[in-house]
């Protein structure tokens, strides 16, 4: 008996809209000439390192990345993280996910901007005084908000917003000395130079450079040039890890692992070249630094989410095993951004991360009088379900040979005739080939 399907509604889900910011060339140079980026420095020591650099490239697959000489080069002085995971597709959700445990049902990369009482790892960090900085290639100015910029002289793609994490939520953005704390690669030189680099930092190459329009190749190269120099920088990368990895991997037919190195001078040389076969996503980020310096959680995917083995070793953390057979992570769940009428997810003010911290007292106080706060344990579960978008399970049908051959002999086909006059034709046949679609129509 064939199943029954439910009628849909005939509305679909419409997604929140915002106004974009887009200054004038004009407004762009005359800020970049007055905005005084934000110095913001401390020496806080953590567990197993006491700087966190997180540098993302883009859109590749992983077995690409692994080919790619550059790339196999820098894995010879590191660790490389063999099953880490994008969280969704595409590039933006991945970005927000990385900085706040959610991507809030994002699936595109729009123009988008997260309600001010939602939380992130800057709030986390600021509970001990640890110094953050984003640091973006080609961002005109520090604080920018607008939508992108180009190179003034090509008109290529440049800086975008959607690959600036921590510009997307209001709770940085509405606040004047946050945002000054997101910088260009001119400020990361600066403060290399003058030994002012923040412990946790996420650095964007431009789009060239981080293979969004251009090649691996093109980007191992780069990585490989921008990476080596620090290598020999002792106040750069003494007692520093260093990640490195994609936003998503760039085939969303299967499963969203993307390469990823743990290097810096937090990796023991007798682990250098080594592989951690553990399953990772983005949320391991958040919940690494939550072990090292033992900080409270958001309530959110990073409350469940594996901590690096490498710290986990010496946080006393026990990394969980994951069966990631199902896990594909390649198409975003519904919720606020794709469909307004979802409220955005109250945190789980019940969760306990991996290093025994509840959620940030904070965010405790912002919702605790949400009624679905208590209720959120899905956000924060183990990997094996924060992670995972299954596909259903269905029974197969597999009669055996002598069953068909049964059926064929008795089953009567049935006809089906009708003769109702069409405007532009009275017969419809459609012809399909593999990966192609022909209508061909007749009058008869």
């Amino acid at each position: 008996m064939p199943a029954v399907v439910s009628a849909q509604s005939s509305s679909a889900p419409v997604a929140p809209s915002f106004s974009t910011i887009a200054p004038s060339l004009t407004e762009i140079e005359a800020a970049a000439a007055t905005v005084v980026p934000e110095e913001y420095v401390s020496t806080v020591s953590g567990k197993a390192f006491d700087r966190f650099v997180v540098i993302w490239l883009e859109n590749t697959d992983y077995d690409a990345a692994f080919g790619q000489s550059d790339l196999a080069h820098l894995a010879e002085s590191g660790i490389l993280l063999t099953n880490y995971f994008a969280v969704t597709h595409p590039s933006e959700p991945n970005y927000v996910a990385a900085v706040g445990g959610d991507y809030f049902g994002i699936g595109s990369d729009a123009f988008l901007r997260v309600p001010e009482n939602v939380s992130t790892i800057v709030d986390l960090l600021d509970t001990k005084g640890i110094s953050w900085a984003e640091y973006q290639e080609n961002m005109p100015y520090a604080g920018f908000e607008g939508f992108n910029f180009s190179n003034q002289t090509t008109y290529a793609n440049n800086y975008v917003r959607k690959h600036n994490p921590l510009v997307i939520y209001d709770s940085i953005a509405n606040n004047a000395t946050r945002l000054d704390n997101i910088k260009n690669f001119t400020s990361f030189y600066d403060d290399l130079a003058n030994e002012n680099l923040p412990q946790w930092m996420f650095i964007t190459p431009n789009m060239l450079n981080d293979g969004h329009d251009t090649t691996v190749d093109y980007t191992g190269n780069w990585t490989r040039s921008f990476i080596e120099p620090l290598m020999n920088n002792t106040y750069f990368w003494n007692n520093t890890l260093v990640l490195i990895t994609f936003d998503e991997n760039e085939s969303y037919a299967i499963q969203n692992r993307v390469w990823a190195v743990l290097m810096g001078g937090a990796v023991p040389t007798e682990m250098y070249g080594t592989t951690d076969d553990s399953f990772y996503d983005h949320y391991s980020e958040i919940a690494t630094v939550e072990a090292n310096w033992d900080l409270p959680n958001l309530g959110r995917g990073d409350a469940g989410a594996n901590v690096f083995a490498l710290v986990a070793n010496e946080t006393d953390v026990t990394v969980q095993s994951v069966d990631f057979s199902n896990i594909f992570n390649n198409q975003s769940a519904p919720g606020y951004f794709n469909d307004e009428s979802i409220p955005i997810p109250a945190p789980n003010l019940t969760a306990v991360n991996s290093n025994g911290q509840g959620v940030l007292d904070s965010i405790v106080s912002v919702w605790g009088s949400s009624s679905s706060a208590t209720s959120a344990a899905a956000t924060t579960a183990a990997p094996t379900t924060t992670t995972t978008n299954p596909a259903p399970v269905f029974s197969t049908i597999e009669p055996s040979l002598t069953d068909i051959e049964a059926a064929a002999a008795t089953v009567v086909p049935e006809e089906y005739v009708s003769s109702v006059s069409g405007k532009a034709f009275d017969r419809f046949v459609v012809i399909w080939l593999e990966n192609t679609v022909c209508f061909i129509t007749w009058q008869v």
